[in-house]
């Protein structure tokens, strides 16, 4: 069997990173991106040393020429695309709802939403051509639920989402399947930013039935699941991956 080309965007840290070196020691073809050229490429290097063929491809998702030049790149490289991993994204500022500004919501929307768009739309249309992929959106718990202070994360979540379920229908008479992943709390540089560490992450954690956060690699490891052969019926659904706290 051909080894499978993959597509992530958001690869150089976190979730994405842990995703790029789950599915290289499964032996997929990569291309993963970022803003980053340094981190980039360094990544591209690690993923070779595990014996895979792997490319970094620099893209901004905010930006569209951008982002079907990197789908167009992964085409021209490999000659098609099996699965892509949407999971560029930034939690933006933590504040009221009553202080946000419209450069706020753009810095959020922008990556979050603009950027999931454009990468489906690019995505879903290099794969009706094969006539199969999979595709993982990112979401996270609060994409289905609410939290003060954090309402454009949430609500970027929630059209992450709404998405998913959209662009699923659209690609099932396709072939084509499209699912998203919801973490909890997960050790990533995120977590650190939207708590500030000490007292106030471990009173996140502490609202985890598992009362431990999760790992990138424990969320790699759902979304190389949903991308398998292991999940060929299952589409439009958002998989939550968060050690219980959905449970309630």
């Amino acid at each position: 069997m051909t080894a499978p080309v993959v597509l992530i965007t958001g690869a150089l840290a976190g979730i994405g990173r842990a995703t790029a070196l789950a599915f290289a020691r499964q032996g997929a073809r990569l291309v993963v991106s970022g803003r980053r050229d340094d981190a980039g490429q360094a990544l591209a290097g690690e993923l070779r040393e595990l014996g895979v063929e792997a490319e970094f491809i620099r893209a901004d998702v905010r930006d569209e020429a951008e982002v079907e030049a990197l789908v167009a790149g992964t085409l021209a490289r490999f000659g098609w695309l099996d699965v892509a991993v949407n999971n560029a994204g930034t939690e933006g500022t933590l504040t009221p709802l009553t202080d946000l500004t419209t450069d706020s919501y753009a810095a959020v929307f922008d990556t979050n939403v603009l950027g999931t768009v454009l990468s489906l739309k690019h995505e879903l249309r290099a794969m009706r051509g094969q006539g199969r992929g999979a595709i993982v959106n990112l979401s996270s718990t609060m994409g289905h639920r609410g939290a003060a202070n954090a309402a454009l994360y949430v609500a970027s979540k929630h059209a992450v989402e709404g998405l998913t379920k959209t662009a699923a229908l659209e690609g099932a008479p396709l072939g084509i399947r499209v699912n998203a992943v919801a973490p909890g709390p997960v050790e990533t540089e995120m977590l650190a930013r939207l708590t500030g560490g000490g007292e106030r992450k471990a009173a996140l954690v502490a609202g985890v039935p598992m009362k431990r956060a999760g790992t990138p690699a424990e969320i790699s490891q759902a979304i190389v699941w949903l991308a398998s052969d292991h999940a060929t019926f299952l589409t439009g659904q958002v998989i939550d991956v968060n050690g219980g706290k959905t449970a309630f």
